[in-house]
């Protein structure tokens, strides 16, 4: 029998530019000083916005890693087997310098921006990858703190090449890093970390005073990365250090990968548990110091889970828009119809607000600006990662029953979605963050609330909202009374988004972002916006194609 002719269907979201179809993004580049990379950046997004990018997406997801902890001879190897589109998206991240990369280029070049574009656009395909990715990136500010053991790693961590497979890192073209910091514990509380380090000098690793460190960590991801930065129990006190898989002589450092985690999402990526039996490390900074060595790594991953989280939400709003644009109900397209068209337009005020405020945080590495920066990774991380789960489910709900099926992409951003929030710190932890440099770092409160006073005289809301939060920070009890941090966290990150927008989006976007999150004129969910609101240039704004 003939079957009935489908009509009313979606066409696959492929072959567009992801980074050109981002007017926030290509905005951004430009404002921040990277526009020399603007030719990489289209290929990239081209790449992106491919069937077989995304092919590359999926199968990375569908084929998980693979622990393999003996070799058929019953050798001890502690591996993990990954699906060859796994391989391609790390040689694709790592080939168009989105790990190490922007830390050998001059300061103010406006190579981190650059390289928080790429990130965005090609976390857009797939995220769990973007794991060792970030923590290749944020190692290399960690390890110089100590000279000699940057000079040993950083050439090989800003390397563009990606060279899989556990040999001597000094044989290989391009090393990737890790981080196992947690344990079962302690969780966020690393202070709690039981590992503990015995000075033993002369050790098979470059690089400084040798340790062998004993423990159990509880959340290694990449376990497969070349080297780690590893926090333990020193006779000092908690200590960074930096251990190799693989030492000096080629033998194997013992790293004992008790099991991979079966994880809500992110399933492309081994998280694993890792048992440390006598293994070597090189101490990076003083005994003790541990936490104040590796604040400068958790900086820099915090940042990428900003970065993460906006392409994530950028993902979520193209797919809702295309579906909206080619689907009709009720005698018109879906983005025709004035609710959904609401919908539409309240996702692309968060979505631009994120990456307006990821891309921002990125020029401030380039520029050096660390004050800035210590409070505004920390408001970022918290606010853009929060906001993301509750977009994804929105715009999942846009497609309706098409958007909870695997094809269709959603399924796996909404799994992703709340990942950014929990790793390099929860929310919770972020929030005390925040509180802790309120009342600690005069400068970097002067830095943040420098950056929000740019846009006075231009949003008379914003002005006015711009007092009450120094108001709100001249109060004792903001800075001390941790059970209302979370409120004083969103109150700085939506106004300094506002700040950001004002200045440099559409007075459409500006206007109806102040209003609805920086004054609160909105109901709890996105499609509530006030009368006036100018609609239909959000949702044009949003436009693929």
């Amino acid at each position: 029998m003939t079957t009935h002719e489908v009509t009313n269907q979606v066409p696959p979201l492929e072959g567009y530019d992801v980074f050109a179809a981002d007017a926030a993004l290509l905005e951004g580049v430009h404002r921040h000083g990277a526009a020399h990379a603007l030719d990489e950046l289209h290929l990239l997004g081209e790449l992106a916005g491919s069937a077989a990018a995304q092919r590359l997406g999926t199968e990375a997801n569908e084929f998980h890693p693979r622990l393999v902890t003996h070799d058929p001879r019953g050798n001890r190897v502690d591996e993990v087997d990954f699906h060859p589109a796994w391989h391609e998206l790390m040689t694709t991240s790592i080939g168009n310098g989105l790990a190490g990369t922007p830390w050998s280029e001059p300061p103010g070049t406006g190579a981190h921006v650059a390289r928080a574009a790429g990130f965005m656009v090609w976390s857009q395909v797939e995220a769990g990858h973007g794991c060792p990715v970030s923590m290749t990136y944020a190692a290399v500010p960690a390890l110089r703190s100590d000279p000699a053991l940057a000079a040993v790693w950083e050439p090989r961590l800003t390397s563009r090449q990606y060279d899989f497979g556990l040999r001597r890192a000094a044989d290989k073209s391009g090393s990737v890093a890790g981080m196992a910091m947690t344990e079962k514990q302690g969780g966020s509380d690393v202070r709690a970390n039981t590992t503990r380090a015995t000075l033993t000098p002369g050790g098979p690793v470059e690089g400084g005073e040798t340790y062998l460190l004993t423990g159990h960590k509880w959340f290694c991801s990449a376990p497969m990365s070349d080297v780690f930065l590893v926090l333990a129990q020193a006779p000092g006190g908690l200590t960074c250090f930096v251990v190799p898989r693989v030492l000096t002589d080629g033998s194997r450092n013992p790293w004992a990968l008790q099991r991979l985690k079966d994880k809500l999402g992110n399933r492309s990526n081994a998280s694993s548990e890792v048992e440390l039996d006598g293994t070597w490390g090189v101490r990076l900074g003083d005994e003790g110091a541990g936490v104040r060595t590796i604040l400068s790594m958790v900086a820099s991953t915090r940042l990428d889970c900003v970065l993460g989280s906006a392409a994530t939400m950028r993902q979520a709003l193209t797919r809702a828009v295309h579906h909206a644009r080619h689907r009709r109900a009720f005698g018109a397209r879906l983005a025709d119809q004035p609710l959904m068209a609401a919908v539409l337009a309240d996702l692309a005020l968060e979505s631009e607000a994120a990456t307006a405020l990821g891309l921002r945080l990125a020029a401030s590495v380039d520029d050096g600006e660390s004050d800035f920066g210590r409070l505004a990774v920390a408001l970022g991380k918290f606010w853009v990662c929060k906001r993301t789960p509750v977009l994804v489910a929105e715009a999942l709900e846009c497609l309706g029953g098409n958007g909870y099926v695997e094809e269709n992409g959603l399924a796996r951003l909404y799994r992703e979605a709340p990942l950014n929030s929990i790793w390099e710190g929860s929310g919770n932890v972020n929030a005390l963050d925040v509180l802790r440099a309120l009342s600690r770092e005069p400068m970097a409160v002067d830095a943040l609330l420098t950056e929000i006073r740019r846009a006075e005289g231009a949003n008379s809301d914003l002005d006015r909202a711009t007092k009450d939060v120094e108001t709100m920070l001249l109060d004792p009890a903001t800075v001390h009374e941790a059970a209302g941090a979370r409120w004083t966290v969103q109150r700085l990150a939506t106004a300094l988004q506002g700040s950001l927008l004002v200045r440099h989006a559409p007075a459409a976007v500006s206007d109806a972002f102040v209003r609805t999150r920086v004054l609160g004129q909105a109901g709890a969910t996105f499609g509530t916006l006030p009368a006036g609101v100018d609609v239909q240039a959000l949702v044009d704004r949003a436009m693929v194609g």
